[in-house]
């Protein structure tokens, strides 16, 4: 790591500074773009040393790249972890993760809810390569649910698009207890928020296309965990399925790291004024959303988080049409389905990100038709307030 990223150092100076340096052959402040696809390595000797691992340096791009590096070297730091590995987008680093981690004959337990990406590959992807994925809806039932054959445990926390919270660290005490690997997907948190690693968690993923990136003009994900758990992940994520994070992609997300914990802590405390609004409102069944004191994981979050997110879903009353009508009454808030952006967005969970998903597991989860998921942005308060308030006045 180019500066020092000791511990002491607050989330905020770790964001700026952290996997960088200047450019010692310009002084460029900013990390440059290095496009190369492939690095000389001087001589045959080097080359065999570099290969074989013996030695470092930069070989070909799709193992690694010095733009990427610095990105990666950021997002170590931030989690607190010992590397990281970045990769094309967030389902390609939970992929990789995955593959690198169970074989066939394996369990993986997978609690509450996911994404809708994420629970395709475990319903259908990983059953294909001899997986089983077997899904607990609380972390209370992991202990009954391991077998000999449980390889990890994932979880989402707070989860998509329900805000449930795991609890990571008793998670990571039965897994342990039971020499089990844990994955967490802390997109959602980000390292603003929670630290997996230091709950005890072995690897953390995220999408870096939301938070991270911040401004919707960037694809990509990362996994940070321990150096020897980063080298397995790399070597199925980039060596033998490809998934290289673009180098220009890398210094979108370097930016979007440099602001992330002032997005976030504005976000949040956007997002909890607006939570309140909501459960307030007569046209609005249940707000979900860590928090709010009537959330079932609010203690959890309380423990675990420093602030609340800026995600939430609520169930509005009259289920589909009214939903249809809220969404399509905002005017500054957006209909889109990422999430973590500047820009406030919001989408309906059944017809979007969770369409694929069979029905009876989206009524299990909670995603009904009434069901309305909103990012928070970094707007004002005020202006947010008004947007929702006139939608919400179309379901009088």
């Amino acid at each position: 790591m180019a500066k020092d990223t000791a511990p002491t150092l607050g989330m905020r100076t770790l964001a700026v500074h952290a996997g960088q340096r200047p450019d010692p052959s310009t002084g460029a402040i900013a990390t440059p773009i290095s496009t190369a696809s492939a690095y000389s390595y001087g001589d045959f000797d080097t080359g065999e040393q570099r290969f074989s691992g013996e030695s470092p340096g930069y070989l070909y791009s799709r193992f690694a790249n010095p733009t990427v590096a610095a990105f990666e070297g950021k997002m170590a730091a931030l989690e607190g972890g010992e590397a990281a590995v970045a990769f094309t987008s967030g389902m390609s680093a939970i992929c990789a993760t995955l593959m690198a981690l169970v074989s066939s004959g394996d369990e993986l337990i997978h609690v509450g809810t996911l994404y809708g990406g994420t629970e395709g590959v475990m319903r259908t992807l990983l059953p294909r390569f001899g997986v089983r994925a077997i899904h607990v809806a609380e972390v209370s039932e992991l202990e009954a649910a391991i077998t000999a054959k449980t390889r990890v445990i994932f979880a989402e926390t707070p989860d998509n698009p329900m805000l449930g919270v795991v609890d990571l660290h008793e998670t990571a005490r039965i897994a342990r207890a039971h020499q089990v690997l844990t994955v967490a997907d802390n997109t959602f948190a980000t390292p603003c928020l929670t630290r997996p690693l230091a709950l005890g968690i072995d690897v953390v993923v995220h999408s870096a296309t939301k938070f991270i990136g911040g401004h919707g003009d960037s694809t990509g994900g990362v996994v940070v965990a321990s150096a020897a758990w980063v080298n397995a992940i790399r070597t199925v994520g980039l060596k033998q399925f490809g998934g290289c994070l673009s180098p220009f992609e890398a210094s979108l997300l370097i930016r979007g790291l440099k602001t992330l914990p002032l997005r976030v802590e504005a976000a949040c405390l956007s997002a909890e004024r607006i939570a309140r609004l909501l459960e307030e409102h007569p046209a609005v069944a249940k707000v979900f959303y860590p928090g709010l004191a009537s959330h079932p994981g609010h203690e959890v979050a309380r423990r675990q988080m420093s602030r609340f997110g800026a995600l939430m879903s609520f169930e509005l009353k009259g289920g589909k049409d009214a939903a249809r009508t809220f969404l399509d009454r905002l005017e500054l808030v957006t209909q889109a389905v990422s999430l973590g952006d500047t820009d406030s967005l919001a989408c309906h969970p059944a017809s979007t990100t969770h369409s694929a998903v069979a029905k009876d597991i989206r009524d299990q989860y909670g995603v009904t038709e009434g069901l309305v998921r909103l990012s928070v942005g970094i707007e004002d308060v005020e202006d947010l307030e008004r947007d929702i308030r006139h939608a919400l006045a179309a379901l009088a």
